[in-house]
């Protein structure tokens, strides 16, 4: 199969942009896949009534058949179409964040085929924050089912180029639209519990959905490594954003750390590794590592975000061995950064 890509600039949807995602909304239509932006990552779409074309994902992304897909959405009223009923709280938190990098679990109705759900019979759905994608979603039929466009297990792809590597020939079309936003995927607030509970964490934080609904709880496996709880949502039992090479992380005082890592990386190299390390703009120049990359500030830890899953895929472009990175703090969006880091590690932890 050959995969056709199409750019599309998201702030200049023109006429000849508009035919492009027309054609791209009429594969999906026809149960094919498109890799396509949104504001967190890039996702795989397909029909997300459909159930072969669930099955399409499945397969090109080589993905556990129990792991959900997330339906992607353009407008509430939709919302109303594939579920039981629509929550208060899924109002409440649609009214405060979408369009935008928040999912919501509620009951699905027998429109949406298990499938797409893992067997659940519950849906996660989102309204994304960007053009191509809710143009994208319009011209398809209004339900496109989408992961991370990328081979299970791997970083999640923020620029198409990565969509390209892991899924050329797999997929029908892959519509690039530059570098996404946000960097990390949505969060996941699981709305069928008596008690709203975050699965997934991401750029809305906690403290964010506390203000809309006063009274949330999150999940105990999301951050702690030790815990003996089964996780609530099937994908969250997978290692997932997982680089090539064999990645740590390094916690304490920061002295302490980067001397740890200096330490460390001169060993690896006497026995030819080659190493990275994942720093921040103020200790990047501290270390002496193979490669060494900042993923931003933080001061403001949207940048790390932004940059986080970039950094990784860098690292498998230069053919890392061996990686070390900073940790970083695990409240707000800081949660977020190192729930995914954790995963990519495999819960890999040196703490000084």
């Amino acid at each position: 199969m050959e995969t056709e890509v199409l750019i599309v600039k998201e702030n200049n949807i023109d006429d000849k942009a508009l035919e492009g995602i027309k054609r791209a909304g009429d594969i999906i239509k026809r149960g094919g896949l498109v890799a396509f932006p949104t504001e967190t990552v890039y996702g795989l779409g397909g029909d997300g009534l459909n159930p072969e074309s669930s099955k399409k994902i499945y397969a090109a992304k080589g993905r556990p058949s129990d792991n959900p897909l997330i339906v992607h959405v353009s407008n509430m009223e939709d919302v109303k179409d594939i579920v039981k009923e629509v929550p208060e709280n899924a109002i409440k938190l649609a009214n405060a964040f979408w369009p935008g990098p928040l999912t919501m679990i509620m009951n699905k109705n027998d429109k949406v085929p298990y499938e797409t759900t893992g067997g659940l019979d519950t849906v996660a759905i989102r309204m994304p924050n960007n053009k191509i994608a809710l143009a994208l979603i319009e011209a398809s039929g209004g339900y496109i089912a989408a992961p991370s466009a990328n081979i299970s297990g791997r970083p999640s792809p923020t620029l198409a180029k990565y969509c390209e590597e892991d899924l050329s020939g797999k997929i029908e079309m892959i519509i690039d639209g530059g570098q996404v936003g946000i960097g990390l995927e949505s969060t996941i607030v699981d709305l069928t519990s008596e008690v709203p509970m975050i699965l997934r964490p991401g750029y809305i934080t906690a403290e964010m959905l506390k203000d809309v609904l006063g009274n949330i709880s999150i999940d105990k496996t999301i951050i702690d490594s030790t815990s003996t709880e089964r996780p609530k949502a099937p994908g969250m039992k997978y290692r997932h954003y997982a680089p090539k090479g064999e990645l740590t992380i390094i916690q304490g005082d920061q002295d302490k750390v980067v001397s740890f890592i200096n330490s460390k990386a001169k060993e690896a190299k006497a026995i030819g590794k080659k190493v990275g390390v994942i720093g921040t703009d103020a200790t990047k120049g501290l270390y002496d590592a193979d490669v060494v990359k900042s993923v931003g500030n933080r001061e403001d830890e949207s940048t790390i975000a932004h940059e986080l899953f970039k950094v990784l895929r860098e690292f498998d472009d230069e053919q890392i061995d061996i990686m070390y990175s900073e940790s970083f703090d695990d409240s707000g969006i800081g949660q977020a950064i190192m729930n995914r880091l954790l995963k990519a590690a495999g819960h890999n932890v040196i703490t000084l």
